[in-house]
């Protein structure tokens, strides 16, 4: 059985898949952004099974380093990491927002936070091959504009997650080529379109599916060896966006991304 680790565990998706995992035998790891939650999540998670609970704002790198730090420590034998915590397009008409850091909100907790995140925790995975990174990313993907990095001009909330989503799919196939041969898989999915969450009811958007519906996904790749470097249409082998796969996109996300972090 896995040591999970799994962020935005207090609703919607994360937490349906926590309970899976708790009821499969998991050792869960359970993150959430508001104590409280979090705490009563871990109760009713330990009805079931084992967990653990910790608390952490993503829009802030500090406590995404610091959130990485704990988990290794309290937990050297973590074996699975799942980035699903997210923000959604934000509601109709919503301004431009910035994080504690001061980078644009969806950037920050949809990208910079997993980048983090996984970065923290990544010499614990080493040593507890195989071991597994799973990235929720999404159907919706715009290619990155790089001289806007932080979508200063003619800001969109859509554009802005769609943005976020396609540095994710393309960090995930940069990172799973970087950690070839490690005993570490990194694979990036589209769970479901339009669950019926809190983040896409904000957007304004009438909800086309369940979490149960993108649960299997997650699930899947958390528990099983489906290869490396993959981008998943719930359970299905799919194709990301073209341009996610570019080598030269690589580079420059892997240099404007390593600005973004040192600022």
């Amino acid at each position: 059985m896995s040591t999970i680790l799994i962020t935005g565990a207090t609703s919607g998706l994360g937490r349906y898949v926590a309970f899976e995992l708790v009821r499969s035998g998991h050792l869960v790891l359970a993150h959430g952004r508001d104590p409280g939650r979090t705490e009563r999540l871990v109760e009713e998670l330990r009805t079931e099974g084992d967990a653990d609970g910790f608390v952490a704002d993503l829009a802030s790198l500090t406590q995404v380093r610091e959130l990485g730090a704990h988990v290794a420590d309290a937990h050297p034998d973590l074996d699975v990491l799942i980035n699903n915590a997210g923000v959604g397009a934000g509601a109709p008409g919503a301004g431009r927002e910035l994080s504690a850091d001061g980078h644009e909100l969806r950037l920050a907790v949809n990208y910079l936070a997993p980048v983090v995140l996984t970065r923290a925790v990544l010499p614990v995975l080493r040593a507890n091959t195989p071991a597994r990174i799973v990235n929720v990313g999404s159907v919706g993907q715009d290619p990155l504009d790089f001289d806007d990095i932080e979508f200063r001009r003619q800001y969109d909330g859509f554009a802005a997650y769609r943005r976020a989503k396609f540095a994710l799919a393309a960090h995930t196939f940069a990172l799973a080529e970087e950690l070839a041969n490690t005993g570490i898989s990194v694979n990036v999915l589209h769970p479901a379109t339009f669950m019926d969450t809190a983040m896409v009811r904000e957007g304004g958007v009438t909800p086309w599916n369940t979490v149960a519906d993108g649960a299997p996904g997650v699930l899947a790749l958390a528990t099983q060896d489906l290869g490396t470097g993959g981008y998943f249409d719930g359970t299905t082998p799919s194709r990301a966006h073209e341009s996610t796969y570019d080598r030269e996109v690589h580079k420059r996300l892997s240099t404007v991304t390593d600005q973004l972090l040192a600022l």
